[in-house]
């Protein structure tokens, strides 16, 4: 959260709309809701998400060589 300066709050609402978008699924651990990736996704979605990860990578990479 700290990395996207993002409180607690708005973290939950974010993953609550991918939850129901079907992009996410949720497991409760004692006080904590841990998210993962939907792998039973349409195979078009896993793509969007695949894209979306390999461009913030290359987004890192290119912000640690400057």
């Amino acid at each position: 959260m700290k990395r996207l300066d993002a409180t607690q709050s708005r973290m939950s609402r974010h993953m609550q709309v991918l939850k129901q978008a079907g992009l996410v699924v949720d497991r409760r651990d004692a006080q904590w809701v841990r998210y993962r990736l939907n792998l039973d996704a349409t195979p078009e979605i896993l793509r969007i998400v695949e894209a979306v990860q390999a461009a913030v990578r290359a987004a890192n990479e290119e912000r640690r060589a400057a």
